[in-house]
């Protein structure tokens, strides 16, 4: 990552549709009114490891998955960190024979992404949050070697959403901060809650990626669900930072003005 303050500081200009750019606001404790930067790519001297944690296959998808796809198309190494394999979905089926469905729809949709699917092993709808599974996800995600983490907003209605958060800022904290940690929102307004974005990612140029992605999970209605939330979910992200369609984030500190590499 470069430091804004040294010999490399971003050269700031006018929103491209053909530019890579993210939109991003200053520091929540530090929030000036109708200030916002424009970043562009900048060139790097390493890939970074970006790691998407989900509790869910899809999560990572439909909760940022133009974001990733921009992260892809820069050349840095995107992993999706799934903490269940989505086995309660179905009652009709059993865990095993929904797991091994799911599965196949995330690898599906990873390669639409290029992104690497891990699973952490926990199990749908009976996640778990203790000291062995703090430390078993300590040592899986931080073997990864992320730079930049993604996940759940842990104030959310559904219980693995929260596990999944709290496991990822619990992971962040004992590895005393390595890396930079980013909340994303999955179904605003039913799901996440008090969700006050720091940071937004325009993705109108990947829209079309991020479809294909989350079209992959067919187990899921995904046409539905797109439909009725996210649609609507980006869309209203995307007035907000005058654009066709954005992905909002809280930056956990915000110490920073733009979201790394974008």
């Amino acid at each position: 990552m470069r430091n804004t303050n040294g010999p490399g500081r971003r050269k700031f200009m006018k929103l491209s549709a053909l530019s890579m750019s993210s939109l991003a606001l200053p520091p929540f404790y530090k929030r000036a009114k109708n200030t916002v930067a424009v970043a562009t790519i900048q060139r790097k001297i390493k890939k970074r490891n970006v790691v998407c944690v989900g509790a869910h296959p899809g999560d990572p998808e439909f909760g940022c998955g133009g974001t990733m796809a921009k992260y892809s198309q820069a050349g840095d190494d995107v992993i999706f960190l799934y903490l269940t394999r989505g086995e309660a979905y179905d009652k009709k089926k059993s865990f095993s024979d929904a797991a091994a469905l799911r599965t196949k729809e995330a690898e599906k949709s990873c390669s639409i992404l290029k992104a690497r699917p891990v699973f952490a092993e926990q199990i749908d709808g009976n996640t778990e949050l203790n000291s062995k599974q703090n430390e078993n996800f300590t040592q899986l995600l931080l073997s990864l070697k992320p730079d930049v983490v993604f996940t759940h907003w842990p104030i959310d209605a559904h219980t693995d959403h929260q596990v999944a958060g709290s496991l990822t800022l619990t992971t962040w904290l004992r590895s005393k901060k390595q890396f930079q940690l980013y909340f994303y929102e999955v179904n605003t307004g039913s799901e996440t809650m008090g969700f006050t974005p720091t940071d937004y990612v325009d993705i109108s140029a990947v829209l079309p990626l991020k479809e294909a992605a989350m079209f992959a999970h067919i187990s899921q209605e995904p046409l539905k669900v797109y439909e009725d939330f996210f649609k609507a979910m980006q869309s209203f992200r995307g007035l907000e930072k005058g654009v066709k369609a954005a992905e909002a984030f809280v930056h956990f500190p915000a110490e920073t003005t733009t979201m790394p590499g974008l």
